[in-house]
């Protein structure tokens, strides 16, 4: 359900952002007054040092580190990669990298975090995957963080339309000998619930582990192309 305010020029807490807006780590000023905003997404309000695509854009092309976060489904996986190619940064896929071993066989924990440990003191990379675990590990060499933030139904789209696209292959950011298959329920709930349980931890995150690092969210796929048109890709 979408509820619609108008909230004059500055943001209240039930803001949730938009194309329209310019924010910044203290106050959030708003170009458009009337927005629209989902009653179950977590408010970000003015908890992180947001960046708008023009900023983002010019961070993009002098940092050295860059972490994708968000729901599945989300596109940022596509995204990763087409920033990587273009800004010639190391890619590195969690679920492919850190995550699974063919057959779909979960890594032990340990492994796991040695790995992340290995790869975030690498001098570049742009990583893919949210992972709120190992947020220690990776925020803080972090030097611009992407939040994907789609609507609840595009990741769902997105998931349920790789599934399609991938069946019995394996996707480029997944592991080798893990072929795509069909969400399970399990999955399909974390999608579900992602605004709910998962963005809290993003913001809380970033807030503890790397409180000056500009973030980006993107929430549309016009974002997406638009940031990518910026930076050349």
């Amino acid at each position: 359900m979408l509820q619609c305010t108008n909230i004059g020029r500055i943001a209240t807490r039930e803001y949730y952002n938009s194309p329209q807006a310019t924010l910044n780590f203290f106050n959030l000023k708003i170009v458009k007054p009337k927005v629209c905003v989902a009653r179950d997404t977590y408010q970000v309000g003015n908890q992180l040092h947001i960046v708008n695509l023009e900023d983002a854009a010019g961070v993009l092309h002098t940092c050295e580190r860059v972490l994708v976060i968000g729901c599945s489904g989300g596109g940022k996986s596509t995204l990763s990669r087409r920033l990587s190619d273009h800004l010639q940064m190391p890619y590195i896929s969690m679920d492919r990298d850190f995550y699974w071993l063919p057959g779909w066989v979960k890594r032990d924990r340990e492994t796991t975090r040695a790995l992340i440990s290995e790869a975030v003191s690498r001098d570049r990379w742009i990583m893919d995957g949210t992972g709120s675990s190992s947020f220690e590990l990776r925020m803080p060499r972090a030097g611009a963080i992407i939040w994907v933030r789609m609507p609840r139904w595009l990741c769902l789209w997105g998931v349920f339309s790789r599934s399609i696209r991938h069946s019995g292959r394996t996707r480029p950011d997944m592991a080798p000998g893990c072929p795509e298959r069909l969400a399970d329920r399990e999955f399909l709930s974390f999608i579900w619930n992602f605004e709910r349980q998962t963005s809290p931890r993003i913001v809380d995150g970033v807030r503890r582990f790397s409180p000056d690092c500009p973030v980006l969210i993107l929430t549309s796929r016009r974002q997406m192309r638009q940031l990518l048109s910026l930076v050349g890709a």
